[in-house]
């Protein structure tokens, strides 16, 4: 397997100094992002195959092992104040349950079965999206998550560091982020891992874009849930109305803390409840209920 092999570039690297080591491991890291962009139009089939399911209620899983199912978990948590989404529309699954996440638990890797039931115990139907994340691309849990899948109707998605693999051959869509050798042979959580969070990152959040979340590139479904959001909640609502803070504050509180609804309430002179009927009817659409942009 290419996750497996030696990596010439660094088969010295025990012998050098912290920044010589350090600069290796950035001259590695500088060859991810080229990688992940052969991968792109099967990261964007994706996409549009996970805002299609969830277009009619559907959830975006992830699945994986290790390294990969703790960047699944990562993105999943992320999603909740980012875009406001329920903790149950993106999850993260890992093999070896919630305990998985904070420490090593390796051999449930190697359970099938175990990954077909985290599939049946979340009830998946066909309007969900399953992603499989594994560096090797072999890995049995992750590929009996995905079998399941396939049989309840799912769409199925696979992220891997290596082609051909078995987890390619079990996914409707096939995401190959080639990385090469690791630095540390066969320590996946480095290239692989910035491969697969890329890559994750870009299926959350293009995803959430093309459902309406982001206006421009303003995060205007955010959770108001800190400070720091409700101060980057004012700066939007000003940013979009032209309002000072103290009244897009004012606005926000109006609105129950809800951006978008503040922002046509401030554009349109509407009522927070008349502002919410008209993003509903626009599909949580922002640009399609106040007037374009110049």
């Amino acid at each position: 397997m290419l996750t497996e092999q030696r990596n010439p570039r660094t088969t010295h690297i025990d012998q050098l100094s912290s920044l010589e080591i350090v600069q290796l491991i950035n001259d590695e890291d500088a060859t991810v992002a080229a990688a992940v962009r052969e991968a792109l139009p099967q990261v964007a089939q994706a996409v549009d195959a996970i805002v299609e399911g969830m277009r009619h209620g559907g959830r975006l899983l992830y699945v994986g092992a290790g390294t990969s199912g703790r960047l699944g978990v990562l993105d999943a948590v992320e999603c909740v104040p980012t875009f406001s989404t329920e903790p149950e529309m993106v999850q993260g699954i890992v093999a070896g349950g919630d305990r998985a996440i904070t420490r090593s638990i390796e051999g449930a890797e190697d359970d099938r079965e175990a990954g077909r039931a985290a599939i049946r115990d979340r009830a998946v139907t066909r309007h969900d999206s399953v992603v499989g994340i594994a560096a090797s691309g072999h890995t049995p849990y992750v590929i009996g998550a995905l079998e399941e899948a396939n049989a309840r109707g799912a769409a199925t998605v696979a992220v891997a560091c290596n082609a051909p693999a078995p987890l390619f051959d079990v996914a409707q869509i096939g995401i190959a982020a080639l990385v090469g050798p690791e630095v540390i042979t066969g320590s996946t959580r480095m290239k692989a891992g910035t491969a697969q969070k890329m890559i994750l990152n870009m299926l959350s959040t293009a995803s959430m874009i093309r459902l309406g979340k982001v206006y421009g590139n303003l995060m205007v479904d955010v959770r108001v849930s800190n400070q720091k959001l409700a101060a980057r909640a004012r700066r939007i609502v000003s940013a979009v109305t032209g309002a000072s803070e103290d009244e897009a504050a004012r606005l926000l509180a109006l609105a129950g803390d809800e951006v978008k609804t503040a922002i046509v309430v401030a554009l349109l002179g509407l009522s927070p409840e008349d502002a919410r009927a008209r993003l509903a009817e626009a599909q949580g659409m922002l640009h399609r209920v106040i007037a374009p942009r110049a």
